[in-house]
């Protein structure tokens, strides 16, 4: 019987498609070992970014690839995953206790941004990250009614809040400081040292993606996220209508000008499906967020319908990923998750913290 060898298994292993990336392992350089033990073969692959659905699959895949050779017993697969840290805009320097941050931004309210934030979080999470949740619409809050908390921050020192948790996301929001009926009566400036006082005052604890809920437009909040904020990348939220595109459009380029790379583009309200007939209708045009995406060159990542039920579980506390883990929505959210971090894993790596620090001194 010839022997097996990891060098004749590398190259049938490496060529083996990554599901959620869609990338051969070989050019994601996540085959760590391969060791032979007479005809059994141990497999460890380390992806770049979480995607513990895909993990069945990718096993699987694995598998039959090794077993493709001839000898081969039994294949074991572990798989891992690395999620660093990735580049930012020059010159900001990156929060500590997050490695990522994920701005999801629209052009114009009422377009489901707040939802997709809130649902994209937990599915990063149910894909097996750690992640946060930062609600910067300073003058309309929504997190903590989405996720079903409430009550100020706890501060041991007086200076810094912890964060709440909220179906294992960790999670601030000027809601939590003021009261619901409470209007925030702000100039920009006030604004956008709320939104600095909530980022870096908060102790986010060792997050892999913190997903940041940006208000509508493209004003003073967005300009000193883009400036100040260690951002890794954007997600724009629209829905199929012409009047929310024009305004999606403004927000995309503007992240685009600040050296903030797009992620992509969800389109939320994609096509109404009638519960009692079953009818399909697209109430708010069709294919609209997929012709935004071809213009500017990126990628429609998730076309989400108009449901009641996305609606009914936001309001209740308890967004579609955490009330129907297992269901067809949740699982659009999913993979969406995917692949933002799939993006943002392809990115290039931020090594600041590689560099040591030089400190002068004078000597008296």
């Amino acid at each position: 019987m010839t022997a097996i060898s990891e060098a004749a298994l590398q190259p049938l292993l490496q060529a083996v498609v990554d599901p959620g990336s869609s990338r051969p392992l070989g050019e994601a350089k996540a085959v760590k070992s391969v060791k032979v033990t007479g005809s059994d073969v141990a497999i460890a692959v380390e992806l770049a970014y979480p995607a513990a659905s895909q993990h069945a699959a990718l096993t699987a895949a694995l598998v039959a690839a090794a077993k493709t050779l001839s000898g081969v017993g039994n294949v074991s697969v572990a798989i891992t995953t690395n999620v660093v840290a990735h580049a930012v805009q020059r010159g900001v320097q990156l929060l500590p206790g997050v490695k990522n941050i994920i701005a999801v931004a629209s052009g114009k309210g009422g377009v489901g941004k707040s939802t997709t934030a809130a649902n994209l979080a937990l599915a990063l999470r149910a894909e097996g990250a750690r992640v946060g949740v930062l609600d910067a619409d300073i003058y309309g809050p929504s997190q903590p009614l989405m996720l079903g908390v409430s009550g100020r921050p706890e501060s041991a020192d007086g200076k810094t809040m912890e964060p709440h948790m909220a179906h294992g996301l960790q999670l601030n929001s000027i809601g939590f400081l003021v009261d619901d009926d409470q209007a925030m009566i702000w100039r920009g400036p006030m604004a956008t040292q709320a939104l600095e006082q909530l980022l870096r005052q908060t102790n986010w604890q060792d997050l892999d993606y913190l997903v940041i809920d940006l208000p509508p437009g493209t004003g003073d909040i967005q300009l000193t996220l883009s400036q100040r904020v260690p951002v890794t990348g954007a997600v724009i939220v629209t829905t199929p209508q012409d009047i929310a595109l024009i305004d999606a459009k403004k927000g995309l380029r503007m992240f685009e000008k600040v050296g903030i790379p797009i992620l992509g583009i969800v389109e939320n309200m994609a096509v109404h499906i009638c519960s009692n007939c079953g009818h399909a209708e697209h109430i708010f045009g069709a294919e609209g967020g997929g012709k935004m995406a071809a213009q500017y060159g990126t990628e429609l990542l998730a076309s989400l319908p108009l449901a009641m039920s996305i609606r009914a579980q936001a309001d209740s506390g308890t967004p579609t990923v955490a009330a129907e883990p297992d269901g067809e929505v949740a699982a659009i959210y999913k993979a969406l998750a995917r692949k933002v971090a799939a993006k943002i894993a392809a990115q290039g790596k931020d090594y600041s913290s590689k560099f040591p620090t030089i400190s002068i001194s004078k000597n008296s």
